[in-house]
């Protein structure tokens, strides 16, 4: 499977959240862009998606199968898809170890899940160092968003992330030359 764009062909999103409506209603507003499928449950989710699937909008919390429960079969199964968390769930630090691409917080805007797919799916060539750096850019920032600074100050694997986008960051600088304009792209996106 590629995640990088073609430009004869329309790359694939899944849907995936518990209310239909809501499911139907992102669907719908992707459908200009990208071909689109839709699941309302995670067990259909495992079951529909496949290697032409570039992204997946994945709900957290559902009840038949859990998001983090499905985005870890999407990951075991060897789908590189790329994957955004869109939740209503707050999130707490064992979003550290998951493996998703970016996180958003519900109400998400149709603006802000375009910005993030065009960003995850740029066709462009790019350092592979990047989608490390603004996943893990992700995750810092919306634990920012919604833990007190107590206790992300006392978390070992916080403060390690925090130094691998440190790390990451000051290489991109170096490497790409837009490297700034993309940060900026990114922090346009509001993900709280």
């Amino acid at each position: 499977m590629s995640t990088v764009a073609n430009t004869d062909v329309r790359q694939t999103v899944l849907v995936v959240d518990d209310e239909p409506d809501v499911a139907e209603a992102q669907a719908v507003k992707l459908r200009e862009r990208y071909d689109t499928r839709v699941a309302t449950s995670g067990r259909e989710a495992l079951e529909v998606i496949d290697e032409d699937v570039d992204a997946v909008v994945l709900d957290r919390r559902m009840p038949d199968v859990h998001g983090d429960e499905v985005l870890a079969e999407i990951r075991d199964r060897g789908y590189d898809c790329k994957v955004i968390m869109a939740t209503a769930v707050d999130p707490d630090l064992n979003i550290l170890e998951m493996e998703f691409d970016d996180y958003l917080c519900k109400p998400i805007f149709s603006d802000t899940l375009q910005q993030t797919l065009e960003q995850l799916l740029d066709p462009g060539p790019q350092d592979p160092r990047l989608s490390e750096f603004f996943s893990t850019v992700s995750k810092i920032e919306v634990l920012e968003e919604k833990l007190p600074k107590t206790e992300l100050r006392n978390d070992e694997e916080y403060r390690r992330l925090k130094e691998r986008a440190r790390e990451l960051g000051e290489k991109l600088e170096e490497s790409e030359a837009d490297f700034e304009d993309l940060v900026d792209t990114f922090r346009e996106i509001s993900r709280g």
